[in-house]
């Protein structure tokens, strides 16, 4: 029997609604409202780099522009309704699925003390004892705090050669022993995990089986279709095997469906999904221009995005600047339900301008004067969240044809 087929218009609606971007960017984003929009999104990654603003900000920006930078602060640091860890990356979380990470962090303690023994300098082992009695004893810590003087006088390293104490600290965070409380300039300052997580949640303990019943749902509920290994990246949580079971006892139960997925260029996929999303008519998304950050939710899988919208992204920052098809950092670009090109834009706040010196439309897309409107009103409101007071278009910005 044949499988439905979802059309490609409707599977990037489908999936641009369940990441919030198939809505007007409008609404309140403090409280409750924005723990409630990072739950429905799953998780916000958090970055260092800042051209125009921090990657988790930038994100909440795409979907509520009345967000402002440091607004996920009080719910990490006093509500505690948020916390940080890892699912692909570093990234803030909905504290209710604290429970379910007890699984990798005891996957972890096996792994990064096999993997770091040979990459980390000798001795951070030794420092467990010690950087967990000095944070019990005097509070929250940093990095730099835990090293001391010895610290401070290293020469600063890579991730593969940080210094014993940083090490320590490290790995006692993905072991779950220890939490980020708060960042200080973007510096984690760590505390003990029954400081920073609720009681009831480091307490609940829920079987493998349950975890993965959990991590594949909660997916799927947030990709709208997916393939097994979709579903099992989604979180990091589970194994591709372990998804596939599960997708498979589902659709034996009558619980999933599957059906054929069309991409941007009439090629097809079998995906599993909940049965009412056949039934499903997603809104068609405003036709605003929106900034998304380069590891926004819905770009994070590169493949499923160049599958859905026919939108290859690389970043780089790596790459010398001479050898760059684009530039350092550019941003993807999303008019309604479309990638329509990539944007090089840096905020120079100390002269209160952000500049705009290079778009690169996909091929197709024009810059003519509706779209232009768009763009500089965007422009416009990416100015005033970055911290500048106008934008300033260089020349040669626009790459287009013609």
């Amino acid at each position: 029997m044949a499988l439905p087929l979802i059309p490609n218009q409707i599977a990037r609606r489908l999936f641009l609604a369940r990441h919030a971007l198939a809505e007007p960017p409008a609404g309140p984003a403090t409280g409750e409202a924005l723990r409630g929009l990072i739950g429905r999104i799953g998780f916000v990654q958090i970055d260092s780099i800042a051209t125009v603003g921090r990657a988790h900000d930038m994100i909440l920006f795409a979907r509520r522009q009345s967000y402002r930078p440091g607004g996920l602060a009080p719910l990490i640091e006093r509500n505690r309704q948020l916390w940080e860890h890892w699912t692909h990356d570093a990234s803030v979380l909905p504290v209710e699925v604290f429970p379910h990470w007890h699984h990798r962090f005891t996957d972890n303690r096996a792994r990064l003390a096999e993997r770091w023994t040979g990459w980390q300098r000798p001795g951070f082992e030794a420092k467990f004892d010690e950087v967990l009695q000095q944070i019990a004893d005097h509070g929250p810590v940093s990095a730099a705090e835990a090293a001391g003087d010895e610290g401070a006088a290293r020469k600063k390293g890579g991730w593969w050669d940080w210094h014993p104490a940083k090490a320590a600290l490290e790995y006692l965070w993905h072991c779950g022993a220890l939490a980020v409380t708060r960042r200080e300039n973007f510096r984690k300052i760590y505390d003990l995990t029954e400081r920073v997580i609720p009681d009831a949640l480091r307490a609940e303990r829920p079987e493998r089986e349950v975890t993965v019943d959990w991590a594949c749902r909660s997916a799927l509920d947030r990709l709208g279709f997916a393939s097994a290994r979709e579903i099992a990246a989604y979180w990091q949580a589970i194994s591709a095997d372990e998804a596939k079971t599960w997708c498979q006892a589902a659709l034996e139960r009558g619980e999933l469906a599957r059906a054929e997925i069309e991409g941007h260029a009439g090629q097809i996929r079998a995906a599993f999904l909940w049965p009412d999303t056949l039934r499903d008519t997603p809104p068609e998304p405003p036709g605003r221009i929106r900034v998304l950050s380069p590891f926004d939710p819905a770009l994070r899988d590169r493949s499923r995005a160049e599958f859905l919208f026919g939108f290859f992204y690389r970043i780089e920052i790596y790459v010398p600047a001479a050898k760059r098809q684009y530039g350092y950092y550019v941003f993807p670009l999303l008019e309604g339900d479309r990638l329509i090109g990539r944007l090089d834009a840096k905020a120079h706040r100390d002269a209160g301008a952000l500049r705009v010196s290079g778009f690169w439309p996909e091929p197709g897309i024009r810059l003519g004067a509706g779209r232009r409107t768009r763009l500089e009103a965007e422009m416009d409101r990416l100015a005033r969240f970055s911290g500048c007071d106008r934008v300033e278009f260089l020349p040669g910005w626009d790459r287009g044809p013609g």
